[in-house]
């Protein structure tokens, strides 16, 4: 080999090591690149993952604070113990960079002081410290931290996403030169190898030698070119799952995203965007906007354009849980959504798009109007409670000495008949309570096992000649025994109230249905119904041609006094008192009602064990005695009506104002023969309470409780405690006769 041939030859060889060394310089930038553009992508993870704890935590906390629930004091809990791991995990990631760490250590004790903030507001609002809750929202601390929290976050994500192109860049610059560095290495051997062939013939022996040399650093060449091209393939493997990953939890994302530009056209969409937003592709905001009317959260407010999420997207605001209902001009219907927007800037800084995410609440709100309707029913009906107590009092002196007036006046028939008047007044003011008392589920039901199919077909009967022969009555009954476990007199009112307001729906005449049925109300159900107990019922349905109910008055068909009748035509009781019965029985009862067809209202009873029960037998008038009977009542008038009522009948009595003085009494050897008791009584004890001190002393005590409405002291799960005997006031003379007499007779002991 001539001397030329040996320095081109010796050239080559050392190009061919720089190439080598090039390669394995940039291979190992290459891996190195790839390490650094998966850990952004972590970390980005990770800054969304602490973004979504603290949004938890604060909507557990909000949740807590409007119901008490303790499911939401739980989950505030278990995201409040995670929010600190996280923030000190994000913070062991951003280590490499001293600006980001730098805002992580400012942002964490904000962060960390925000969910104390919450955590305090639900205690307090837990042990109802109302001075404690008012101080707290004075400060109006929480929606600033929360505000600064999630704009550090938004920036710490910023510089992670501007890190990850820089990065991604730079990977793809090396790939492309080392695949570039190793096509001129292969090149170079080429060239190499045919300058060894050509000069072969001169020099066996060294170009033999030279060929093994060449040989071997082929091999290497190619083993290194080999080694660099599946790190390369492994790569690329790796990013294309992480956009696969990132493309499956888009689709799947229960929320609708939108990723639109400058001009509302839409860049990307998901698959909930079409559920939700009735969104195909190829349309813009405008043909979306086309498609429904949109409000504000009232769902009176339409919303001005400028008020529009993408108009205000666009404008560079930042918002979440934007509220605004959607009515498609379909007749689909209406959607809650809740939608939070972000600006997409361009390398200058300036709006190029933007992100908007939809989340249906159209559940979530339904659900919470029935829990707010629920309660406010139930507050009603306490405050109705407390009022009936007191008018039953006074009703029992009126109808008592109203009774007796009318009968000690036969010689008079003028005053009789003025006393009449008065006592069929006072009698209209009881029922009127007992519907009162009905709709706040304080009325002492008698419960048995009843065929509800004969009691429908016995209720039909005594309609027909109720409603008119305008009036059609339907039964469809389901065949075989089907037991409910109510009281049979309140279902027979419940019944003709039902039927009532349907004869009154249907002036011109219609067909009225009775429909009854097993049913099985499922998880699902009760999840959208908050009151139901999930279980086997069974339904009873009344059904009417009339002329239906708009949705506000269905919201409101329960409230007592709310009436849609003229004035003097309707007490707006009927529906409430159903209300109360069903309730207060263990079921649920449900209007479904569309205008101008008509009305069903669905009864979901209890189900029976067994077969139906006996009607118990008509007791026969009720005598008087000569025995002694102890009356508690703390209201004056009452207890001295009742004394006088009870001397009439022959009795001997002993009364008592409070449950202390009937200690006392009972103490000093006060002899008597029956407890006749006020359920609520002051001094310290219930009438119940009074019973089961008194019987300690007593054994075999006989007792007899009285009272304007029931609470939980005798009854419970809507039905009188066994073996306790009530009678409600007010009441008439006869029938404290007929109740002293058999509690006397055959009372059970108190226990």
């Amino acid at each position: 080999m001539i001397p030329t041939q040996r320095v081109i030859l010796g050239a080559g060889l050392a190009i061919l090591l720089i190439i080598t060394a090039a390669s394995i310089a940039l291979d190992v930038k290459s891996r190195s690149d790839a390490a650094w553009v998966n850990h952004t992508v972590q970390v980005q993870k990770k800054i969304s993952d602490l973004r979504v704890l603290m949004r938890r935590a604060e909507s557990a906390a909000r949740g807590y604070e409007l119901y008490r629930s303790p499911g939401f004091n739980d989950e505030f809990q278990a995201v409040r113990a995670q929010i600190a791991p996280a923030l000190a995990d994000l913070k062991r990631d951003v280590r490499d960079s001293q600006d980001q760490v730098a805002l992580l250590e400012g942002t964490e004790p904000l962060a960390l002081r925000r969910v104390e903030i919450a955590a305090a507001a639900m205690r307090l609002r837990a042990e109802n410290d109302q001075a404690g809750i008012a101080a707290l929202n004075s400060k109006a601390e929480g929606r600033g931290l929360m505000d600064t929290v999630m704009g550090n976050l938004d920036h710490l994500s910023a510089q992670e996403e501007r890190l990850l192109t820089a990065r991604s860049q730079d990977s793809r610059r090396t790939g492309t030169v080392l695949l570039g560095i190793d096509v001129a290495g292969a090149v170079l051997i080429l060239l190499l190898v045919a300058l060894v062939m050509r000069e072969s013939q001169r020099a066996t022996v060294q170009l033999q030698s030279t060929l093994t040399e060449t040989t071997a650093a082929k091999e290497a060449l190619e083993a290194a070119v080999a080694e660099r091209t599946e790190h390369l393939v492994a790569a690329h493997d790796e990013l294309r799952l992480s956009v696969n990953v990132l493309q499956s939890t888009f689709r799947s994302m229960a929320e609708a995203v939108l990723v639109i530009d400058t001009e509302g056209a839409v860049l990307l969409s998901n698959p909930a965007a079409e559920r939700i937003l009735l969104h195909r592709a190829g349309m813009n905001l405008r043909n979306l906007r086309a498609l429904s009317d949109v409000y504000h959260g009232d769902g009176v407010t339409p919303l001005k354009a400028d008020e529009l999420p993408s108009t205000r997207v666009l404008r560079g605001e930042h918002f979440e849980e934007l509220e605004m209902i959607v009515r498609p001009h379909s007749g689909n219907p209406p959607r809650h959504l809740m939608i939070s927007g972000r600006p997409m800037l361009d390398g200058q800084g300036n709006i190029s798009g933007a992100v908007l995410v939809y989340h249906d609440a159209t559940t979530s709100r339904e659900t919470e109007r029935q829990l707010y309707q629920s309660q406010k029913l139930d507050a009603i009906g306490k405050l109705t409670g407390g009022v009936a107590h007191d008018f039953n009092n006074m009703l029992t002196v009126i109808s008592g000495n109203t009774e007796t007036l009318v009968e000690s006046l036969n010689g008079q028939p003028e005053l009789q008949r003025t006393a009449r008047l008065i006592d069929d007044a006072a009698e209209r003011c009881a029922e009127l309570i007992q519907h009162l008392l009905a709709f706040a589920r304080r009325q002492p039901l008698q419960p048995r096992n009843v065929e509800i199919s004969a009691a429908v077909a016995d209720i039909a009967k005594l309609l027909r000649p109720t409603l008119g022969e305008q009036i059609q009555i339907e039964t469809v009954l389901e065949q075989g025994p089907m037991t409910t476990h109510i009281d049979p007199s309140r279902l027979t009112n419940a019944v003709l109230n039902m039927a009532i307001n349907a004869r009154d729906a249907m002036p011109n005449g219609g067909k009225l249905l009775f429909e009854a049925h097993r049913v099985v109300l499922d998880e699902a159900y009760a999840q959208n119904n908050p009151d139901v107990r999930p279980g086997p019922y069974v339904m009873l349905a009344v059904s009417d041609t009339g002329t239906g109910m708009p949705a506000e008055v269905q919201q409101k068909a329960f409230e007592p006094f709310f009436t849609t009748k003229e004035v003097g035509k309707g007490s707006g009781l009927g529906l409430s008192m159903v209300y109360g019965f069903v309730k207060q029985s263990g079921g649920h009862i449900k209007i479904y009602s569309e205008e101008g067809h008509g009305t069903t209202i669905k009864l979901y009873l209890p189900p029976g064990e067994g077969t139906a029960d006996m009607a118990a037998p008509i007791a026969p008038q009720a005598e008087g005695g000569a025995e002694t009977i102890f009356v508690v009542e703390d209201d004056t008038l009452v207890r001295n009506f009742v004394t006088a009522q009870l001397q009439s009948l022959g009795y001997k009595t002993v009364a008592a104002p409070d449950s202390r003085a009937a200690l006392q009494l009972i103490e000093a050897g006060q002899p008597f023969d029956l407890l006749f008791t006020d359920i609520v009584i002051p001094g310290g004890m219930s009438g119940r309470e009074l019973a089961e001190e008194v019987a300690k002393r007593r054994p075999g005590l006989k007792v007899l409780y009285t009272s304007g409405y029931t609470d939980n002291a005798i009854v419970h799960h809507g039905k009188l405690d066994d073996g306790v005997m009530l009678l409600t006031k007010p009441y008439r003379r006869n029938q404290l006769a007929e109740m002293i007499r058999k509690a006397l007779n055959g009372g059970v002991a108190a226990s």
